[in-house]
């Protein structure tokens, strides 16, 4: 698309009143989302009285990342049957009282189950939240504006709660990495949720959805969700024949087990090999490695797209995860500190590269008629593959992340997910589709998978 059509069709959507409330009350959430984040990670990991261990690391990826796995294909049931606008207000409400219950545990300096507890009604919360947004986007964007409106929602809004979390990491060390400096930081994202839901009540309440036809009203919950269950299996029976789907939910599960091992070994690399001898310092070398790493984030999107133009997707995502490995043997193998900040920026680049190679290839080789729910896989694979690492690692690392012999098995598994996924996806898929279940496209679980 030239670029002259794609600022007007920005500006067209940007221009649309509902549409920037809807984008405001995003962008305010996911500011939230990112401080307590950071905040949960830094509370955990950068302690000025504690230091962090490879259990914690693995409780709180745990619990950052698998609320969205266990409550996300169901959301859907709910928010198809109650109005999206009220769901956005009592959320935020919701989340914001929550906050307050973790800040009170962390002031206790509580680390065990109440704080994990706590966090896990935030997080659980806030999948309904994200989820409502996306399926009240078409109700705010006319329909040939709603590409150009799923570009810009949920990128800018990534970049947001990335400067949220850098913005906790700061804040975080400035009140000297205490227990109660963690409180505070939370708390202001508890503002930041109080903030997105009154935000959100200025849209009329049936605005958002959810239109049923005259005389349609939504069954019953336990039946729907039996129904989310039966649609759930009958996609993974698809995927199972389809080696396009397939191959890219394998390419990110793999890709994302191995980056949840890096994340832990960093972080702990960071705080007890680096600087063990102050958590401020640790801490604002790992404001600038995030910040390093943001970059290759937002990279990725400009370099993976003319890479296609030259070769197929699935070359490019072997690649990516090939230099993935590279990169970790080179520099991982390293340990050491400037040559961590090129670590974070590639794997950033590459990890983000094959997300979007990956999304693409669900988008064009699966049925519409399967498409949301195979999204609701990849939603489950990318979180739960991430948390799995940080469990796995936990097991075997050294409590202060240096260890040649993982970063050779990280990058080694790398190089293999790359080679079994290009073997894998060139193989050509049945005809048929029979037998795959359902093929209905208006389940719950697709109509708000994303």
């Amino acid at each position: 698309m030239p670029r002259a059509s794609l600022l007007a069709d920005l500006r067209s959507v940007l221009a649309e009143r509902n549409f920037r409330r809807l984008f405001s009350v995003r962008l305010i959430s996911q500011a939230g989302d990112g401080i307590v984040t950071a905040g949960v990670g830094t509370y955990v990991f950068f302690n000025a009285s504690s230091f962090p261990s490879p259990s914690a690391a693995a409780a709180a990826f745990t619990v950052l990342y698998l609320p969205y796995s266990v409550i996300g294909p169901f959301a859907g049931v709910l928010i198809d049957r109650w109005s999206r606008r009220q769901i956005l207000v009592f959320s935020a409400l919701l989340r914001s009282a929550f906050v307050v219950l973790v800040a009170a545990v962390m002031a206790a300096g509580g680390r065990g189950v109440p704080l994990y507890v706590a966090v896990l009604l935030v997080l659980g919360v806030n999948r309904f939240f994200l989820a409502s947004l996306s399926a009240a986007l078409p109700h705010v964007v006319a329909e040939d504006k709603l590409v150009m409106a799923n570009s810009v929602s949920p990128t800018v809004g990534g970049i947001v709660g990335a400067v949220g979390g850098i913005a906790a990491l700061g804040l975080n060390a400035a009140t000297g990495d205490t227990e109660r400096g963690a409180a505070i930081t939370i708390l202001v994202a508890g503002c930041c949720y109080v903030a997105a839901g009154a935000v959100a009540a200025t849209m009329r309440r049936d605005l958002l959805g959810p239109e049923f036809e005259p005389g349609a009203e939504p069954g019953r919950l336990l039946g729907e969700v039996g129904v989310v269950a039966i649609d759930l299996a009958a996609a993974a029976r698809y995927a199972v024949r389809h080696r396009g789907p397939a191959s890219a939910l394998g390419a990110t599960g793999a890709g994302k087990f191995l980056f949840g091992i890096l994340t832990v070994v960093s972080i702990l690399l960071y705080r007890n090999y680096f600087y063990p001898s102050s958590a401020a310092v640790a801490e604002g070398h790992v404001v600038v490695l995030a910040t390093v790493s943001a970059v290759g984030y937002g990279c990725a999107a400009l370099v993976v797209p003319p890479a296609t133009r030259w070769l197929s997707k699935r070359a490019v995502i072997a690649l990516l995860l090939a230099a993935a490995g590279v990169v970790t043997a080179v520099l991982g193998e390293s340990f050491d500190e400037i040559a961590y900040l090129a670590f974070g920026f590639l794997l950033y680049l590459t990890a983000q590269g094959v997300a979007i190679c990956a999304t693409t290839v669900l988008q064009e080789d699966t049925d519409d008629a399967f498409r949301g729910r195979l999204f609701a896989f990849y939603d489950v694979t990318f979180n739960v593959s991430l948390a799995l690492g940080a469990i796995v690692c936990a097991a075997f690392v050294p409590h202060n992340g240096k260890s040649p012999a993982i970063l050779g098995a990280v990058a080694a598994g790398y190089v293999a997910a790359a080679a079994g996924y290009w073997v894998f996806s060139r193989q050509p898929s049945p005809v048929s589709s029979g037998g795959s279940g359902t093929s209905r496209p208006a389940s719950s679980a697709q109509r708000s998978s994303s």
